[in-house]
């Protein structure tokens, strides 16, 4: 079996987990959304306690875009408990280390290697996976903790998978929630 544990001082970023994912108002919520949020409050509870630095990614969406600066759906979703020396990051296209100060801050925590959850899986974390490979970073994602939307042509679940699968041809490791923060 490939190992597929983060190295530890991986941190962990948080990809568009934003309010516009979750409350419904403008789009319907991600996929599984509750479960999402549950799993992205656990692995960053983990990340704390295992001694591990946790980074926020916000989209920053053109005027009018319901995750546009100020707008109801950019902040973070308040219920992931974000901590005031948490670091958000914004970004205006898919990748987030679009940003030059997330490479810094990964570079300043001594990391490798960073470990992915967020939204959404077809976008902006399919972006930030071949974008940390292109800063010489190793990747881990949490499998069961990144959605998306239904598309025409494809709903959710199936989505994550094809990503999933693709993103471990890309040599990213998979790892679960399960299996970094037990039971």
């Amino acid at each position: 079996m490939p190992n597929t544990a983060p190295s530890a001082t991986a941190p962990l970023i948080v990809i568009d987990l934003q309010t516009g994912m979750f409350d419904g108002r403008f789009d319907p919520p991600i996929h599984d959304a509750d479960i999402i949020a549950e799993r992205a409050r656990a692995l960053i509870d983990w990340a704390r306690k295992s001694g591990r630095k946790v980074a926020f990614i916000r989209h920053d969406g053109p005027a009018g875009d319901p995750l546009a600066p100020g707008a109801s759906g950019w902040p973070v979703w308040p219920q992931l408990g974000q901590a005031a020396s948490e670091p958000t990051f914004g970004k205006t296209v898919g990748n987030a280390f679009s940003n030059a100060e997330l490479g810094q801050w990964v570079a300043g925590q001594g990391a490798s290697d960073v470990m992915l959850i967020g939204a959404q899986t077809d976008f902006c974390v399919a972006a930030t996976v071949k974008g940390a490979f292109a800063e010489g970073l190793g990747v881990t994602v949490v499998s069961d903790a990144h959605s998306t939307l239904d598309s025409q042509e494809e709903k959710a679940p199936d989505i994550i998978a094809r990503h999933n699968e693709a993103f471990v041809k890309q040599g990213v490791r998979l790892t679960t929630t399960k299996a970094l923060v037990g039971d």
